[in-house]
C-alpha cells in the first residue's frame, strides 16, 4: 500500500465515522495495526470532530477500555452486543474474532447473535451518542442476513515506509550494540525494505532479525531471506507456486534484444525511478516456437531483478466447485499483490484462455478472462507479468492489445550466432572434467562447425544433443569427442522439418505483431533445401524450388 492508499484508508475511515455507519468490517491479521489506525481516527477532532473512546472486545477478555481495564464481564458475545447497546458515551467498539459467531470454515452461525446485531441497528443510527462497531478478523465472514448492514473497509499491508521505519529501528539498535555488522548502501536499504512488502510488519521484522542472526551482518544479498519468507506465504496459497531459481540471463543463449529490453526495466520499481515518472513495467508476452527458451529466460529474470517468481498453474484455477474459480483467480491475484514487487508467470498462457466464449463451462472462462484483463489493465500494484505461449494465435485478441503488456516478442528458431552461444553454455555447463574432456577443446571453430550442422535445431534440440553426445562417450568410458556431437546431431530430427507448417503459422502471425527477441545484427536468412531433413534447415515455406530463403518472423525493433 502507497502512502497515499494508507491516506485515503484513514480518511475513508474517518467519514464512515462521521456518517455514524453502524458496522464496519476490517479484513487483517494485524491486529495491532489496526488497532492503532482506529484509535487515531478515533481521538483525532479534526478528522471526525466528535472524538471517541476506543472499546475491544475479545472473547478471552470481554470489553476494555483504552488503558486495559474491564469493563465487566462482558466475555458472552450477547451481553457485549446489550453493554455496546446501553453504553452512553461516544465510543468505537472493536470487536476482534467476532466471524466464530457469524458461520463459516464449517460453522453454523448463532442466529441469536445475528438477530441481537440486526435489533441494535436503530439504536445505533438514533443515539443521542455516536456509536460505530467495527469487526476485524483474519477471516471474511459475512453471513446474507447482514450484508446489507455491514460495511467492509479494506485494510492493507503495512507500506514502504512502515517497513523502512522497522529497518531502521532495527538498525539503529544494532548499531548501538556492535553485534551486527551493516553493510547497505542507501539504494540498498531501500531495496530490502521493498522486498519485503507483502509482509505484515511481524513477519518483515522477523526476516530481518533472520537476516542479521545468519551471518552476523546486513547486506544486499539478505534479500534472499525476504524471499523465503514470502515462500511461506505461497505455499499456504496451493494457488500459485513459489519457484526458486539460480538461472541468469548469462545462462540463457541467445534472444539479446529480450535480454536488453529486461534489464533496462530492472529497478523500475525503486524510488529511484519515480524521478523519471516512470511507472512499474506491467509485463510480456513471450511467443515463438516451442523449445527456443521462452520458460528459461522466465526464471531467469527473477534472479537478475532479485524478486519472487510466481507460477501460475491455471489448471488450479479451474477446480470443480461452481464458483470456486473465480474465486481461485481472485485468491491468486490478490497473493502476488501482497508480495509485490514479485513476478507473476503464467506458463502457456493459451491452455487456459483459448476457446473463450464457448458453452462448455457455463461461461466461467470468460469471467475468470474478464477478471485477468480488468487487473492487468488497472492493477497499480509492482506485479510484473510473464506470459508463454506457443500457439498464441488461439489467444483472445483483447488480451493482446497495448496496455495489458508493455511488449510482446517472438522466439525464433535460433540463428547461427545464437546457436553457438547455447552451444557454448550447455557444454560449459557439463563440460568440467579433465577426464572427460580430454583432448577436446571447445575454440571457436568448434562452435562454429557443430552451429553450422544443427541449423534449424531449436534450444532444447541443442541442450539434447550435448547430453546426447556426453552418453555415447560414457558408454565407452573414454572422453568426448567432435565426432559424438556430429552424430548426435545426425541422429536427431528437429522440430522445424516435423512441425513445418505450426512454424510457418507462428511466423506468419508475428510479423507484424510481435517484436523478435533476437537484435537486428544477429538475424540472418536460412538457405537449405526444402523437405531433406539432413540439412538441417528450417523447412520451406516457398514451393517454388528446392533452394528456398525463408523470412523469419517478428518485427526487428533493437532496444
Amino acid at each position: 500500500m502507497a502512502i497515499g492508499n494508507q491516506r485515503r484508508t484513514k480518511t475513508l475511515l474517518a467519514n464512515l465515522l462521521k456518517a455514524r455507519f453502524p458496522y464496519l468490517y476490517i479484513q487483517t491479521w494485524e491486529e495491532d495495526r489496526v488497532l492503532s489506525l482506529i484509535r487515531s481516527v478515533a481521538q483525532d477532532a479534526e478528522l471526525i470532530k466528535t472524538p471517541r473512546e476506543v472499546l475491544i472486545w475479545r472473547i478471552t477478555t470481554g470489553i476494555l477500555d483504552g488503558n486495559g481495564q474491564s469493563k465487566g464481564d462482558y466475555k458472552q458475545p450477547l451481553k457485549a452486543l446489550e453493554f455496546i447497546e446501553k453504553y452512553d458515551k461516544p465510543c468505537v467498539v472493536v470487536l476482534q474474532d467476532f466471524h466464530v459467531y457469524l458461520g463459516g470454515q464449517g460453522r453454523l452461525p448463532d442466529f441469536q447473535v445475528i438477530r441481537k446485531l440486526r435489533d441494535m441497528l436503530s439504536h445505533i443510527k438514533q443515539s443521542a451518542y455516536p456509536i460505530n462497531v467495527i469487526f476485524t478478523s483474519p477471516f471474511m465472514i459475512l453471513p446474507e442476513d447482514l450484508q446489507k448492514d455491514i460495511t467492509i473497509v479494506d485494510f492493507d499491508l503495512p507500506t514502504f515506509d512502515e517497513i523502512m521505519a522497522v529497518l531502521d529501528e532495527m538498525i539503529s539498535i544494532n548499531e548501538q550494540s556492535g553485534r551486527i555488522q551493516i553493510l547497505l548502501t542507501g539504494e540498498e536499504k531501500e531495496r530490502l525494505a521493498k522486498a519485503a512488502l507483502g509482509l505484515t510488519l511481524s513477519e518483515a521484522e522477523n526476516a530481518f532479525a533472520r537476516a542479521m542472526v545468519e551471518d552476523g551482518k546486513l547486506d544486499i544479498a539478505d534479500v534472499e531471506v525476504i524471499l523465503e519468507e514470502k515462500e511461506q506465504i505461497i505455499k499456504k496459497t496451493g494457488i500459485l507456486e513459489f519457484v526458486r531459481s539460480d538461472l541468469r540471463l548469462e545462462d540463457v543463449g541467445g534472444l539479446e534484444n529480450l535480454k536488453r529490453w529486461l534489464t533496462k526495466r530492472n529497478k523500475s520499481w525503486l524510488d529511484s525511478a519515480r524521478k523519471y515518472g516512470l511507472p512499474a513495467p506491467k509485463g510480456v508476452l513471450i511467443t515463438g516456437v516451442p523449445g527456443c527458451g521462452k520458460s528459461l529466460i522466465s526464471k531467469s529474470i527473477s534472479s537478475m531483478w532479485q524478486l519472487p517468481l510466481l507460477r501460475l498453474d491455471m489448471g488450479k484455477i479451474f477446480s470443480g466447485i461452481v464458483g470456486s474459480s473465480e474465486e481461485n483467480m481472485r485468491k491468486a491475484i490478490k497473493t502476488a499483490e501482497a508480495i509485490s514487487p514479485s513476478i507473476l508467470w503464467i506458463d502457456e498462457i493459451e491452455k487456459g484462455f483459448s476457446g473463450i466464449g464457448s458453452n462448455g463451462d457455463s461461461g466461467t472462462s470468460s469471467r475468470i478472462f474478464g477478471q485477468f484483463l480488468t487487473w492487468m489493465q488497472e492493477k497499480t500494484s509492482p506485479v510484473f507479468v510473464i506470459a508463454t505461449a506457443n500457439n498464441i494465435s488461439s489467444l483472445p485478441p483483447e488480451l493482446m492489445r497495448k496496455g495489458r503488456f508493455d511488449e510482446i516478442f517472438f522466439v525464433d528458431l535460433p540463428t547461427k550466432r545464437e546457436r553457438k552461444e547455447i552451444l557454448r553454455v550447455h557444454c560449459n555447463k557439463r563440460l568440467k572434467d579433465h577426464e572427460v574432456v580430454g583432448e577436446f577443446q571447445l575454440t571457436d571453430d568448434v562452435l562454429d562447425h557443430l552451429a553450422s550442422i544443427c541449423e534449424g535445431f531449436v534450444g532444447a534440440e541443442i541442450e539434447q544433443l550435448v547430453i546426447d553426445a556426453l552418453f555415447e562417450a560414457y558408454a565407452e568410458n573414454r572422453p568426448v569427442r567432435l565426432e559424438d556431437f556430429e552424430k548426435a546431431i545426425t541422429n536427431t530430427v528437429p522440430l522445424s522439418v516435423t512441425q513445418a507448417e505450426q512454424i510457418r503459422a507462428i511466423r506468419h502471425w508475428a510479423n507484424v505483431r510481435a517484436v523478435t527477441a533476437t537484435p537486428r545484427e544477429d538475424l540472418e536468412d536460412y538457405v537449405g533445401r526444402q523437405g531433406d531433413a539432413s540439412a538441417y534447415a528450417p523447412p520451406s515455406f516457398d514451393n517454388k524450388g528446392d533452394d528456398i530463403r525463408l523470412k523469419r518472423g517478428g518485427r526487428t525493433i533493437d532496444f
